[in-house]
């Protein structure tokens, strides 16, 4: 029946996967919006549980993640071409680059690029230093970058490698069940792989709409600051029907004429926000700053890595590690095939090393001026970032009352706008894109209709969720993400398991020269 009904919308995917998917997908927001309260109080539950019992293996987990890629980038396997022995990369290091960041965690970034920084600056995590002090600053580097720097980009390197290694080498379906070939064999085409399947679709849908929701806050408060916009549930539904519509005519393009294209544009943008922050604040503290946070984010790395508030038990950890890593593993499938796909035709150890390095680097930068600067704000400036952000809570607005602090604060203010709805598009089209190879099991481009379907469905999520509960229907998604991150990490442990097996029978089987290390 399913099939029958797939042929008759001229659809060309896998009708289960697709199917049950998006009823699912339907069912969970009627539900969480006529149920708010049921839904709320089942993995709220669920949620604290966790956090309370679990959250050392979400810790334990992403460490472990890194080690793991980092030693295998250096063993013998790391001359495995992803691709045909003399497959070259399709995209240059700079395109790869901007595609990496911007389907990864770009409006993440443009986010948390003051608040979270400013945050810990005014309550330190681990509380053994005074508010706004220089010890108070150093650990809020420390804890920011070790939130986004090379354990973010862990969660997605390691799917994103699996992924790439058994649909380039060993020309499996464009799905999360063949990673794990090794252990299911063909059942991945059964019934197993297709719930494999269809909780990735569900936890990229529920990953990128917690993203969208904060994107649309954050151009919700520019344009606030700039135009006087009211910050409303209205207003932000018209946010992300515009922002969609654009990701629909992204994503329609396809990956080299829409997803490339506004990556690279955005990357410069980027960058150009950054170059202005460095020469219009305090450039030589900017510069000192950001080689002084290398070594504080290399002195803070190993301790954090396995820090898990065992003597404390503040309960910080939950609210702010632990989420992190169980939101970003839920949509890691979306972004670890999108890597992938882009990063067909280079060793396993350019890819381990250039996936991990090169957004770390910009990371660590990024964090730095902004850190510093709010920070320098705060301490020799006008201050009023800390009232503003922590005491008030507008963690949206983080950004605008930043720039209030610089020259051509209106100009800027609409650049940063710009840039969080192209990150907002390019998460959108890049997650659209993905799902539909989910479902369909082939990176080949299905009809246009499939890609919109998922893109609308994506901004509909969003939407739902902000208007019918506002912040609340944020906050209850992330709830439920915690809980569904917990198999996504078992599943992170298998794939460890399986790529090396892969990788030991192949490299013993000198098939081709490409796989002969």
């Amino acid at each position: 029946m399913l099939q029958n009904l797939s042929r008759r919308l001229g659809l060309d995917t896998n009708p289960f996967i697709f199917s049950i998917s998006a009823g699912l997908t339907v069912v969970f927001v009627v539900a969480s919006i006529v149920f708010t309260d049921t839904i709320d109080a089942l993995f709220g539950g669920a949620s604290a549980w966790i956090l309370t019992n679990l959250g050392w293996f979400y810790i334990l987990g992403v460490t472990t993640f890194l080690i793991f890629l980092v030693a295998l980038g250096l063993t013998r396997y790391g001359r495995v071409r992803l691709g045909a022995s003399d497959e070259q990369p399709e995209y240059s290091t700079l395109s790869w680059f901007a595609m990496l960041f911007a389907a990864g965690i770009g409006t993440i970034l443009m986010f948390w690029g003051v608040a979270e920084p400013i945050s810990h600056f005014a309550n330190p995590p681990q509380g053994n230093a005074d508010p706004q002090s220089v010890a108070a600053a150093e650990q809020a580097m420390g804890y920011t970058l070790y939130h986004f720097g090379l354990h973010t980009w862990t969660i997605f390197c390691l799917p994103a490698l699996a992924f790439a290694y058994f649909i380039y080498k060993r020309g499996l379906p464009v799905r999360v069940s063949s990673i794990f070939h090794p252990f299911l064999g063909d059942q991945i085409n059964g019934p197993i792989g297709r719930i494999i399947d269809i909780t990735a679709v569900m936890g990229t849908l529920f990953g990128v709409a917690v993203s969208l929701g904060l994107g649309t806050l954050q151009i919700n408060s520019g344009l606030s600051a700039l135009f006087g916009t009211a910050e409303s549930k209205t207003m932000q539904v018209i946010i992300i029907g515009v922002i969609t519509a654009v990701a629909v005519t992204s994503v329609s393009l396809g990956l080299d004429r829409g997803v490339r294209r506004l990556s690279n544009v955005n990357i410069l943008l980027a960058v150009g926000l950054l170059l202005f922050i460095i020469a219009t604040g305090a450039p030589l503290f900017l510069i000192r700053g950001v080689i002084e946070s290398v070594g504080i984010y290399a002195s803070w790395l190993v301790p954090l890595s396995f820090w898990n508030d065992t003597f404390g038990h503040s309960g910080w950890q939950g609210d702010w590690t632990v989420f992190y890593w169980a939101w970003t593993i839920t949509w890691s499938p979306f972004v670890g095939i999108f890597i992938a796909r882009i990063s067909k035709g280079r060793t396993l150890r350019q890819f381990v090393f250039g996936v991990l390095g090169l957004p770390t680097a910009f990371t660590i930068i990024w964090f730095s001026v902004f850190g510093l600067s709010a920070f320098d704000i705060q301490m020799n400036g006008p201050g009023g970032l800390v009232r503003e952000v922590v005491d008030q809570g507008d963690i949206p607005g983080a950004l605008f009352a930043f720039l209030e602090n610089y020259p051509l604060t209106t100009l800027i203010s609409g650049l940063a706008v710009v840039i969080v709805a192209i990150f907002f598009t390019t998460s959108s089209d890049s997650a659209s894109l993905v799902i539909d190879m989910l479902c369909s099991g082939t990176e080949k481009a299905g009809p246009v209709r499939q890609r919109v379907f998922w893109a609308v469905t994506e901004g509909v999520v969003a939407a739902t969720l902000l208007a019918a509960t506002g912040q609340g229907g944020l906050d209850a998604l992330t709830t439920v993400i915690i809980v569904v991150g917990l198999p996504f990490f078992v599943m992170g442990f298998l794939m460890m398991i399986a790529l090396m097996q892969a990788l030991a029978k192949d490299c013993r089987q000198p098939r081709s020269p490409e796989i002969t290390a």
